[in-house]
Formats: structure tokens, sequence, C-alpha cells
């Protein structure tokens, strides 16, 4: 079964927060003068289950849903969280299952992550300075346990994404020496626009350090060539290196708006579906499961009546909605990246 929002886009793709917490405090998701020691994060009873994240991923599979990613907060984080890729692993339909991790607890879950069928990772990585990394991620972790938990994640023969969240004056520096190294270790380096997620991350413009600039950046130094994209509504805009099968991508949200073709959906660590990153509100599952016991049948439709339903299109209006300030945005630490 296919299902269409109203500018016709199939949903394929599900992102699952598993945990709104996270061990670090990174500046442009979850930042320290906000998420402090008092910040009241949900008690384990109001997050999903796992009995309810696979009924809920079955039922997704059934409407189109190929591709799954676990996100948070930090995703390692949830207990047990092999057990529940492989229940995924082995519902009909879904065809890819990735995390994105900010790595620290990765080099100790990575094997059973893989043999419960995770395909793949994508770690945040914004600098391989020490002093910027620390001071970016809030805590003042050390890059290099982040890179040694990343090399033991690429033996069990996880494929390794990197995401590097690009700022103007704060790691803009690093654009190159990431790369290089990615280039090296046989990594996908992907860079991303510094992005108004929520309300707290201090974000504007003048931060942004556009995908052009980089992608110029790079040809000086380490030729590249377009890829053509594997399926619509990839995100990353695909280049290799020229004379490798080596690539890095660009996810450039801010300065060209791939919402024509987002096929997205999220769900938050508390069961709320939101239709975009950039939601102001979710539609509220769980309490469906929970409370009417409904059937399959009847949650199965009124998740499509959400996404037939669908208009977002935030990236293609941020000019005019930016403009607004009382509509305040879901928060990406929430949601999910």
């Amino acid at each position: 079964m296919t299902i269409n929002d109203t500018f016709n886009r199939p949903l394929r793709d599900l992102r699952i927060s598993v945990m709104d917490q996270c061990n670090l405090r990174c500046t442009y998701c979850m930042p320290k003068e906000v998420f402090g020691a008092d910040y009241a994060f949900l008690p384990p009873e109001k997050l999903l289950t796992f009995d309810e994240v696979a009924r809920l991923v079955q039922i997704f599979s059934s409407l189109g849903v190929k591709k799954i990613r676990m996100t948070g907060g930090e995703p390692l984080l949830r207990k047990n969280l092999p057990q529940l890729v492989r229940r995924i692993f082995n519902i009909e339909g879904i065809e890819d299952i990735a995390m994105t991790t900010n790595g620290i607890l990765l080099g100790t879950y990575a094997k059973q992550l893989k043999e419960a069928g995770l395909n793949r990772i994508n770690v945040s990585l914004d600098s391989l300075e020490p002093l910027i990394y620390g001071k970016m991620n809030g805590r003042n972790f050390p890059v290099a346990r982040v890179l040694d938990s990343i090399d033991q994640a690429a033996s069990t023969g996880l494929h390794i994404k990197i995401n590097m969240v690009v700022q103007r004056g704060v790691n803009d520096g690093d654009i190159v020496p990431l790369a290089k190294y990615c280039f090296e270790k046989g990594y996908t380096l992907r860079f991303i626009e510094f992005m108004d997620v929520g309300n707290t991350n201090g974000w504007n413009m003048e931060k942004v350090v556009p995908s052009k600039e980089i992608l110029d950046l790079l040809q000086e130094v380490m030729p590249l060539e377009p890829v053509d994209p594997d399926y619509i509504g990839e995100v990353a805009k695909r280049y290799r290196y020229i004379g490798t099968n080596k690539e890095v991508g660009f996810i450039s949200s801010i300065t060209e708006s791939f919402c024509s073709t987002c096929n997205r959906a999220r769900i938050s660590a508390d069961g709320k579906l939101f239709t975009c990153l950039f939601a102001t509100q979710g539609t509220d599952l769980v309490s469906l499961i929970r409370s009417r016991k409904l059937k399959d049948e009847v949650l199965t439709q009124f998740i499509s009546n959400v996404w037939n339903n669908r208009d977002d299109r935030y990236s293609d209006q941020r000019a005019k909605l930016s403009k607004e300030p009382s509509k305040k945005k879901i928060e990406m630490s929430y949601i999910g990246g």
C-alpha cells in the first residue's frame, strides 16, 4: 500500500527517537544552558516500549515505509537497543535499518547492533580538534575516544557516515582536515548546513556556511564530481572524489530546499508523529495504542489520514514562517534529526 500527501509525496522513511536524553550537550542541539541538571526529561514509563515501536513499524511498513532510522537524544542510552533492532529487522518490508549517534557508546554496542541487523551508522563529529570538539559537545568529551569508537564500529562491517554540522567562525576551519581524515579512513562525510531546528540553538543566517562554499573549498584540494541520486527523496547531494569510489554528501536545507521530495516521518520517544523536522506540533499515537486498544486496521487508517493531509514545506517557506515567533518549533533533541 502506498500513501501520498497533498503534494503527492509518498511515505518511505521513518525516523524513530528511542530516547530523549543525551550524554552530550552539543551547542546546536541540546545546549547546556537550557538542558541543565534540573531539566525534566521523559520518565521511563512515558517512552514507547519495544512492543509499541515494533507495532508501529509494522503498520508504517504496510503503508510503504522501507527504511528505519533510530535517533534520539542519544539512542544508545536506551537499554537493550540491539533487541529492538533485531525485532525491526524481522518485520516484513523493512529493507534498511540505520542509526544516528554521537559515537560515545558505539564501540561498546557495535558488534551486537551489526549482528541484530543494523546496516548503517551516522556519527555526529563536528571537529577533529580536541578544544573545538570539546567546546561544541558541551561536556569537553575527548574526540580521540569517539574516533576510536568509530574505528571499532567499522571493524564489525557497519557502513560509517560522519555528520558534520558546519558553523561559521566555530568549526569551518576543520572542513578540509575532516574531509581528508574520512577519505583516508573510508568513511563517507556529510556536511550539514547549520539549521534553525527548535528554538534554543542560537541560529542565525550569519552562522550558516552554504554547501556551495564548502564544495568550492574542497574542489581546490580534492577534486569532486557529482553522483546521481540513489532514490527519490535522497536528502544529501552526493559527490565522488575523482578517480575513486569514495564520496562526500551535502545536506543543504537552508540554501537548497529539498521539501519537494521529502518522504520522511518522525516519531518522538513518547509516541508523537511528526511530518516535518521543523514542526510546531505532533499527533499523539501512544494514547491511541494504550488507552483505546485500537485494532491495527483503525490505527493504520488514522496514520494514513495524517499523512494524506500533510502539507509541510518549511524550508520552501522559511523566510515567511521564521517571522512568526509565536510558532515554537519542536527541539531536535526531542524529535530526532
